[in-house]
């Protein structure tokens, strides 16, 4: 009597034509993303690998896989570019990794909007834009030159360009979405406005996106900035008052306080040993402008970058913003991990300044300027933390929120666990159980699902 054959074999034998990846380095380094920033997932996700990787190009492969997958009920985790910090692209039960870095076609830009396939990369999908109608993304993460969209959506905040248009859940950012039911007879769905945002953030775990429709803003040639403090307090208020200036058209302004600005080795003459800096992106405009409010609180501008300059070089500073910040001190301690904190508008300055107090030097300030989704400045923060045991850094988390600062726990694979802040809604839960009536989606990352189980 023949064995009976292994469903991944099955799917193989059934989709010849599909794009897999077979060599088992490949297959393991795509079951992989940044979850390495954490020593704690570095440890819990050790090992986890699919079983295979399939890279779908058109949307009909994409439905021939998941409809044979729901048959066989092999699980399903979705990768984008694999650039996300939770483990969210690492399958904790083996299956199949969807890599949809192939299914990258722009679809078109129209009355401010525009769409893609959800693999599109930002720099691409940025390049389409401009071009199209001279708009930009509202917010993109520092990874935006290798992250997709399916990947921004699915796993990111928001970061550069949230000092104007807040997260990307703020509303009027995500205008609609295609999404995919993971059942033998997979149905596309479009999804608009809060309906849409029930997918955001979720890791994958409650749907599988095809396409994705976002607001943009008019395109500008920013040009990039470091202005250097001696004083902690001198580079707080000059970020406060820029990100507050209603005239100062910016993009980005990030505080990196010492000794973070000693880990960008590539810029050692312009951040001088000892200083806080300022990372800004803003337009030429609003440069005179810039430069009055860094002398009013003793600042130094120690670098400028023209649009053209970037351009030519291809070397921006934004890739040392949001959790490019952690990446560059990776590359000179491998004993550092980070956090992430959201403060109370109104409050953040304060809170800023008293967690530096409390922390500094084992816990290093790298703290964003941004609208919340409330419109109100605030500041959210990537510290770089100097690692010692788990049990400290959960005690460092513990400080924060007795001090009021949400902590966005950056340690955790489980969904609730991490910035859902404990518990999805039953809209979300809803649509799990709309999109994914078998609980193949990222198995394992959802402790609703997986202690009430498929309805």
């Amino acid at each position: 009597m023949n064995a009976p054959i292994h469903p991944i074999e099955q799917l193989h034998v059934a989709l010849p034509d599909l794009d897999w990846v077979t060599d088992g380095n490949r297959i393991a380094r795509l079951s992989q993303d940044f979850s390495w920033f954490s020593p704690v997932l570095k440890r819990q996700l050790a090992g986890k690998v699919a079983d295979a990787v399939a890279r779908p190009r058109n949307e009909d492969e994409v439905k021939r896989l998941v409809g044979l997958c729901a048959k066989l009920r092999i699980p399903l985790t979705i990768r984008g570019s694999g650039t996300g910090n939770y483990g969210q692209a690492v399958p904790l039960r083996g299956g199949v990794v969807l890599d949809m870095s192939g299914y990258n076609q722009f679809i078109g830009a129209r009355h401010g909007t525009a769409r893609a396939q959800a693999g599109m990369r930002l720099v691409d999908f940025e390049k389409e834009t401009r071009a199209a109608c001279g708009m930009e993304l509202r917010c993109m993460p520092s990874t935006y030159r290798s992250a997709t969209l399916g990947g921004l959506f699915g796993g990111g905040f928001g970061g550069i360009g949230s000092i104007n248009h807040g997260p990307l859940a703020a509303r009027g950012n995500v205008i609609a979405i295609k999404a995919l039911t993971i059942e033998e007879e997979p149905q596309v769905v479009e999804l608009r406005g809060p309906d849409a945002l029930l997918l955001h953030h979720l890791w994958g775990t409650n749907g599988l996106v095809l396409e994705i429709e976002l607001a943009l803003a008019p395109a500008q040639d920013w040009q990039e900035h470091f202005v250097v403090f001696r004083s902690f307090d001198d580079a707080l208020e000059f970020g406060n008052a820029v990100a507050h200036a209603p005239g100062i058209a910016k993009r980005e302004i990030g505080l990196l306080a010492d000794p973070i600005p000693g880990y960008l080795k590539q810029h050692a003459d312009e951040l001088p040993a000892g200083c806080h800096a300022m990372i800004l992106a803003i337009a030429p405009s609003s440069e005179g402008a810039m430069r009055e409010l860094a002398q009013l609180w003793r600042g130094e501008v120690t670098y400028t970058a023209t649009a053209e300059d970037i351009a030519r070089t291809r070397h921006t500073l934004l890739e040392y913003t949001w959790n490019h910040t952690t990446l560059a001190a990776f590359k000179v301690d491998k004993g550092i991990t980070y956090l992430q904190s959201a403060f109370t508008p109104g409050q953040h300055l304060e809170q800023v300044r008293r967690m530096e107090k409390l922390l500094s030097p084992e816990v290093q300030m790298h703290a964003e300027f941004i609208r919340n989704l409330d419109g109100q400045v605030t500041c959210t923060a990537l510290q770089v933390v100097k690692f010692t045991t788990e049990e400290r850094l959960q005690e460092i988390m513990a400080l924060h929120r007795e001090n009021g600062v949400r902590i966005n726990d950056p340690h955790v694979f489980i969904v609730e666990d991490g910035k859902a802040g404990g518990a999805l809604s039953q809209g979300v839960l809803d649509m799990k159980k709309r999109f994914d009536p078998l609980g193949l989606l990222n198995p394992g990352k959802v402790r609703a699902w997986m202690e009430e189980g498929p309805q």
